[in-house]
């Protein structure tokens, strides 16, 4: 029932629309259209507003003909950089780049995945519970969006978010905590060439206090990641004052306790060594989340692979996404994988029969809710 010309023809128009993170208002707008022209109404959540953006999250409320637990659908609009005039080319079975901008099907193949689904329903006149379709802002920006939704309009019981890569059947169903963290270390400002042993060098502060980490990954639940280092005016100053952004990851909460508040004795040493001072602050970017195999999800997901001829692979990833944050506002979900490959890169593609694959699995999932 999944056309499959209907979907690479609106994955390519998706896909050539400027939807930076924050901007994404051109894509808000052809979506809101799209669905509107389907007989269904969409509302604007105002979390744009909030996050300075230029629209909100969409939120789309599609009834149901019978009486089963209802679901929420969910892809973010937002692309990562260079993401602005994206020229998809079609090679046989594949779309791909131009080699100078991401693909943007990171989450655009999700969005298609949702949007032809919905024509299927419609067309085919297929009995389901109550579908709310949610499109967010700001997901590559940390999740923004999903954070700032109007959850007192979200009722439905599972979630399924459509924003992975893998084969299609593989879902996401544990993802890690990550601690964002923040430091600043703190030197004494000298001329580094009249009188240095006045001076403390915050650089050497953070260099010795990175040389004793444990980076990387850590084991297989826990990874850290110094991301960002910034310091120094001219090389006539001994720096005083250098500033990391930084952070941890597990799906052990005891484990990324632990790793944070080692990364923070690491700077703490240093500071102490060399006479300096350091601020190291860690917030809570996203709760992790675990699908037990005895969940009710699980069922669903399995009865819909078997009906499309589909392996069920439930795996873990070191990911975020905003599946974390469905997860925890109560809402049991899971991320389904649409088949991207090569995310974030100018070599971004995606295989059409995948694609496709991807929509008649959503298909399917719909069709297997019951009581």
């Amino acid at each position: 029932m999944v056309n499959k010309e209907r979907m690479v023809n609106e994955f390519i128009e998706l896909v050539k629309t400027d939807s930076l993170s924050l901007q994404e208002k051109k894509m808000a707008r052809l979506l809101k259209k799209k669905l509107e022209e389907m007989g269904l109404s969409v509302f604007d959540d105002g979390a744009g507003i909030k996050l300075g953006g230029n629209t909100g999250n969409l939120i789309c409320n599609v009834e149901g003909t019978k009486k089963v637990p209802p679901i929420l659908l969910m892809a973010h609009m937002d692309t990562v950089i260079p993401g602005i005039g994206k020229k998809p080319i079609v090679e046989g079975n594949i779309i791909k780049t131009d080699g100078t901008t991401i693909l943007g099907g990171d989450d655009t193949a999700g969005i298609e995945c949702i949007m032809e689904v919905l024509k299927v329903l419609k067309e085919n006149k297929i009995e389901h519970g109550d579908i709310q379709v949610v499109f967010t802002i700001g997901e590559e920006k940390g999740l923004l969006g999903a954070k700032n939704l109007d959850y007192s309009k979200i009722y439905a019981k599972y979630g399924f978010v459509l924003d992975d890569g893998g084969d299609i059947g593989e879902v996401a169903v544990t993802a890690p905590s990550q601690n964002k963290i923040d430091v600043r270390v703190k030197g004494k400002a000298a001329h580094a060439g009249v009188e240095p042993e006045k001076g403390i060098s915050a650089i050497k502060i953070a260099s010795s206090a990175i040389s004793e980490m444990t980076l990387g990954r850590i084991d297989d639940e826990t990874t850290a990641n110094i991301g960002i280092i910034n310091g120094g005016q001219a090389t006539n100053i001994v720096c005083d004052l250098v500033e990391i952004k930084a952070e941890a990851r597990s799906r052990n909460q005891d484990k990324l306790n632990r790793q944070t508040a080692h990364m923070k004795e690491c700077f703490d040493k240093a500071a102490i060594k060399y006479g300096g001072a350091v601020e190291f602050v860690s917030s809570l970017e996203y709760p992790s989340f675990n699908i037990s195999s005895e969940d009710r999800i699980m069922t669903i997901l399995e009865r819909a692979a078997n009906t499309c001829g589909l392996t069920f692979k439930p795996v873990p990833t070191g990911g975020g996404s905003d599946t974390n944050i469905i997860n925890g506002k109560g809402i049991q979900a899971v991320d389904i994988s649409v088949g991207m490959e090569n995310v974030h890169s100018v070599n971004e593609q995606i295989n059409i029969d995948n694609l496709v694959k991807a929509a008649e699995f959503l298909l399917a999932i719909i069709e297997s809710i019951d009581n």
